[in-house]
């Protein structure tokens, strides 16, 4: 993968400026995480900054495309065109496939969608623990409850699902993401 023209510091500068809900800057920072993870857990270490700095990156036009979510991903791709990898700015489109009519072609798009969808339900589970701490969650945990679709239920299962597409069997890829997201608890708040 070509270099990433974006330093994990700037991105988040820039989620700064662009996104004004805490909720939805966590949710972006913790997808970051993941996507490290997933590139260290891939053996691609040249390529986690880039999909860090993707996974942080991927909403910054959701609230300014809030009312057309048909533009959600390609007004991002615009902002960044030639500071992001093709690709990882294809994954940044593509993680909103079902709204602006792309595709998802390539592991990483389908990684980028499976943990930002993923981070939804961590959270949920998280907050219904009684100290409402990430700490205390288990994988277990948080596939129990992927199949109760009254739980988190604008969380996308079948976005979660596109790791398996990827090559990451379902429960390896939740405790990758949960392990990620604990690591940066007090970033996120649980």
């Amino acid at each position: 993968m070509e270099g990433c023209g974006i330093s994990r510091d700037e991105a988040v500068a820039m989620l700064e400026r662009k996104i004004s809900n805490l909720a939805l800057r966590r949710h972006c920072l913790a997808t970051g995480a993941i996507m490290r993870s997933l590139a260290s857990r891939l053996g691609c270490e040249d390529c986690s900054s880039a999909w860090e700095v993707t996974g942080i990156l991927h909403d910054l036009d959701y609230e300014e495309t809030a009312s057309t979510p048909e533009r959600h991903g390609t007004v991002t791709c615009a902002m960044l065109e030639g500071r992001l990898p093709a690709e990882c700015l294809h994954a940044i489109l593509s993680h909103n496939a079902e709204n602006n009519g792309s595709t998802r072609e390539t592991r990483l798009d389908r990684l980028l969608t499976a943990a930002e969808c993923v981070t939804g339900l961590v959270t949920a589970t998280a907050l219904i623990h009684p100290d409402r701490k990430i700490a205390g969650v288990e994988p277990s945990s948080v596939i129990k409850r992927m199949n109760k679709t009254g739980f988190a239920r604008t969380v996308s299962r079948e976005g979660i699902m596109e790791c398996v597409a990827a090559g990451i069997d379902l429960d390896e890829f939740v405790a990758i993401s949960l392990d990620s997201m604990k690591s940066m608890a007090e970033d996120l708040g649980l």
